[in-house]
């Protein structure tokens, strides 16, 4: 833990250096720099959790944005031992690996934290990692703008520094950027086989699987699918456009057309799997992210808050006759899952506290 005067140099330190979030529309929010004293531009989106942010931080889906954080205070409960790990050899509080997204935007931040978990500060974890943070900004007016108009793009220019160019990640493939390269086996002696896709896996997913006796293959976003090898298909969540795993969706054609078991996707994974059965998908106007979204359940009725981190959806006027709508996001009336109407084909935009 950082000692009180370590503290106060670091927030002495971060309110001398000045920052601004500087939006495609225009328009500039002026802060101060915390973490990595580097520029970045990227997507800029919100979430609305009160917590979590080690989790928000390191979810792959963030890859290449600036996430806005809603709550007013962040870093109030540290950051965890990011080097301690789990039985499967898996990060024990983070998602993944790393810090996934590119720059953090907050209303205030703590430099004083007070958790017994908290090992450093989140300024000292993000400088660590390279990423830079901004603070003293109106979130509650950045947020409300990126509602009413929509996505926007946006750097974070830290004074003194090159001031680099907008830039849209949602044009690259984002998913061959966050997956792993080689398969990876957790549980082998496991009851039933599960091949994991990883298109931006985060790693409670797995320990999950695990924990139901599962063995999990974990492997990349572009690998053979070979329904031989496995007696259950997940496809994991992940960040940007769906259409660019082109590799993928044709994979998973070839696997609903010659094979009859169970599939199941999850955000990313989910609209993948409905763009080969048919679907077409959108970018939405500002994303469904966050730990209080609520889904209904076509079948029953009944409404589940649900956590999500997604900026496309399926077009539920695209679905085909072969397949039933299961969840529908309460808030703007989104697609957030679709099941096969006779074969064991089903998928999430959401996570119902399955991995929880």
């Amino acid at each position: 833990m950082p000692t009180a005067t370590q503290q106060q140099q670091e927030q002495e330190q971060q309110e001398q250096q000045k920052a601004t979030l500087v939006l495609e529309d225009g328009s500039s929010f002026p802060g101060y720099v915390f973490g990595a004293h580097v520029s970045f531009a990227g997507e800029v989106v919100f979430q609305t959790g009160m917590v979590g942010y080690p989790e928000a931080l390191t979810d792959p889906s963030y890859c290449g944005q600036v996430l806005v954080l809603t709550y007013p205070l962040v870093g109030n409960y540290g950051v965890p031992d990011v080097s301690a790990v789990d039985q499967l050899g898996l990060s024990r509080w983070l998602e993944s690996s790393k810090i996934w997204a590119g720059g953090l935007v907050v209303g205030e931040v703590c430099n004083e934290p007070s958790h017994w978990s908290s090992m450093s500060t989140l300024h000292q974890w993000l400088l660590s990692e390279g990423v830079p943070g901004i603070h003293g900004i109106d979130t509650r007016s950045l947020t409300k703008k990126i509602r009413e108009h929509g996505s926007l793009l946006g750097k974070i220019v830290v004074e003194g520094q090159e001031d680099p160019t907008f830039s849209d990640p949602n044009k690259v493939n984002l998913v061959d950027r966050v997956s792993i390269k080689e398969p990876r086996v957790f549980n082998p002696d496991g009851d039933v086989r599960i091949m994991a896709v990883d298109c931006g896996l985060k790693y409670n997913q797995v320990r999950c699987l695990v924990k139901r006796g599962a063995m999990v293959t974990l492997v990349p976003w572009n690998h053979i699918l070979d329904p031989s090898q496995y007696d259950g298909l997940f496809l994991s969540n992940g960040p940007g456009d769906p259409q660019m795993c082109k590799q993928t969706v044709e994979q998973l054609r070839s696997v609903l057309a010659s094979s009859t078991k169970p599939v199941f996707g999850i955000c990313l994974g989910h609209q993948l799997l409905s763009v080969a059965a048919g679907c077409s998908t959108y970018k939405m106007k500002y994303g469904n992210r966050g730990h209080n979204q609520p889904c209904v359940h076509e079948g029953t009725g009944r409404c589940f808050i649900t956590s999500q981190n997604h900026g496309f959806a399926v077009d539920a006027a695209s679905i085909p006759p072969e397949w039933a709508p299961l969840f529908t996001n309460k808030n703007d009336n989104s697609n957030e899952g679709i099941v096969h109407r006779t074969l064991p084909f089903f998928r999430f935009g959401a996570s119902l506290r399955l991995w929880g």
